[in-house]
């Protein structure tokens, strides 16, 4: 009989866990997976570099036109950009009775910036819609950057054929952690179907909706804000939970069309699940939205407070 040392024997495990996960895949997938590990591992540093230049520049001349507030070290938010998810043709999930997603995700928008505007002097609330009307989604992220806003928030609504799932929750850009994750990216992405001529659209540099592959390879793009963006979003966790004004999950990760080139923190909510019984009843109701805007104004006054002492 052989004996083998230990590096040998770890050597042939790891072997055999190797040609057990390929056995999972077809000969087919088995390519697939090899070029998206590859992609991963190697070019992920250059879609990172890549869209942290892009924020470079933006930021840049946001960085400028700012210069005169900063005093004594302190620094100022003044914009933010809130953008009421869907819209027009686009009414994203729908809930029993005929609630859409596009008029909750409204009249939240609205509320959160009139909470703002009312409790926090110096900001400038900005809108990407204020009435029901389609915004095609590189749109969204335009009218941010162009306004040198400080933030952005991307508003929506949860679904989940199963209706046991509920709560609030939000995303930043980066890396789909779980196949959920990756789930909810792709509905709230496939707005982008509702644009005329998208896929010849160089703002979303060949971005294919209907592409498992390329939904994995858009995940890789991590938003240059990630730290500020998972600080924002913690705050926003943090004041629903303190205020007990609906179930809050966590803050995750994915791919979003819509924070994809945005040049500075943002965020998207997923303000609960329009699937579940209470969620729906508390989002439908006036007094629901009214102190789930409240909260979140909180949670971005405590983050604006935050970044000013940093």
């Amino acid at each position: 009989m052989r004996v083998i040392s230990l590096r040998e024997w770890n050597d042939e495990q790891q072997v055999l866990k190797s040609k057990k996960l390929v056995g999972f895949f077809s000969s087919k997938r088995k390519i697939t997976l090899l070029i998206l590990l590859f992609i991963f591992f190697s070019i992920q540093p250059l879609f990172n570099k890549n869209h942290a230049s892009q924020a470079l520049m933006f930021t840049q001349k946001n960085t400028i036109s700012k210069s005169s507030f900063l005093q004594a070290g302190d620094k100022f938010i003044k914009t933010i950009v809130i953008d009421a998810g869907h819209g027009g043709k686009d009414p994203g999930c729908i809930g029993s009775g005929n609630v859409y997603e596009k008029d909750i995700a409204l009249d939240i928008a609205i509320k959160l910036g009139k909470y703002i505007e009312d409790s926090i002097k110096g900001v400038k609330v900005i809108y990407t819609r204020k009435t029901d009307k389609f915004i095609e989604l590189y749109q969204r992220a335009a009218i941010a950057n162009s306004n040198n806003a400080d933030i952005f928030i991307s508003i929506h609504c949860n679904y989940n054929p199963n209706p046991v799932f509920h709560g609030f929750e939000s995303y930043i850009m980066g890396t789909h952690k779980t196949v959920a994750n990756l789930a909810v990216s792709k509905r709230e992405n496939e707005s982008i179907l509702l644009e005329k001529d998208f896929n010849s659209n160089s703002e979303y540099e060949g971005f294919d909706p209907n592409s498992p592959e390329s939904d994995i390879i858009f995940s890789l793009y991590q938003n240059a804000f990630m730290e500020q963006s998972a600080k924002l979003a913690s705050s926003l966790h943090e004041s629903i939970k303190k205020n007990s004004v609906i179930h809050t999950k966590e803050v995750k990760q994915a791919g979003f069309l819509v924070l994809w080139k945005t040049a500075m923190p943002s965020m998207l909510v997923e303000t609960g699940f329009l699937s579940n019984s209470e969620d729906l009843n508390f989002l439908n109701s006036d007094e629901g939205r009214k102190k789930l805007a409240h909260s979140m104004m909180l949670g971005f006054k405590n983050y604006r407070n935050w970044y000013s002492k940093l």
